[in-house]
């Protein structure tokens, strides 16, 4: 229960930190930003209410886990330079404004999860840059505007959930040409 202790930034050796499922309150401290070595934070399934942008700082992360907190306010950009990530989760947070562009540039990610929050504004163009994603799953937001016709470069993509938006517009037929388009691949739109 309680905070998480700022002192924790000084364990610049720890390359794992699991803390899930506990009672943490209170915002993730910045000093986490300072494990350079830190390769997988598991932050998930607390009560914690906002992401600080020092989380970028951590180059060598492979896995990001926050889902299913409290977290408020939008997604910071800086997250964009974590270029070793293979899986973000975010979802079942009060997270709001758009998705970063910058996310675009984790051309490592197979998995991008930011399901059920607040998200607003059109799906960035930039998810299309992700040619390793092979889940993405942006449902139940708030989002608007077309599909970009640009997720056609996910060729490794085996679920894409959009479903409980607001978009409109048509389907892009660029979709239906996924290499991996088949009965094992799963494509939520609503």
């Amino acid at each position: 229960m309680g905070a998480i202790p700022p002192e924790l930034g000084i364990l610049t050796k720890l390359t794992g930190l699991n803390l899930s499922y506990n009672q943490l309150m209170g915002s993730i401290p910045s000093e986490l930003g300072n494990l350079a070595n830190l390769q997988s934070l598991f932050l998930d399934n607390n009560h914690l209410a906002t992401i600080p942008p020092e989380l970028g700082n951590l180059t060598s992360l492979q896995v990001l886990y926050l889902r299913n907190n409290s977290l408020q306010g939008g997604i910071p950009s800086e997250l964009g330079n974590l270029t070793n990530l293979q899986s973000l989760r975010l979802d079942n947070n009060p997270l709001g404004g758009s998705i970063p562009p910058q996310l675009g540039s984790l051309t490592n990610l197979t998995g991008l999860d930011l399901s059920w929050n607040q998200l607003s504004g059109s799906i960035p163009s930039e998810l299309g840059n992700l040619t390793n994603l092979q889940v993405l799953s942006l449902d139940g937001n708030q989002l608007s505007g077309s599909i970009p016709p640009a997720l056609e470069n996910l060729t490794q993509l085996t679920w894409l959930s959009l479903m409980g938006n607001q978009l409109s517009g048509s389907i892009p037929p660029e979709l239906a040409n996924l290499p991996t388009c088949s009965s094992s691949t799963s494509v939520l739109i609503n």
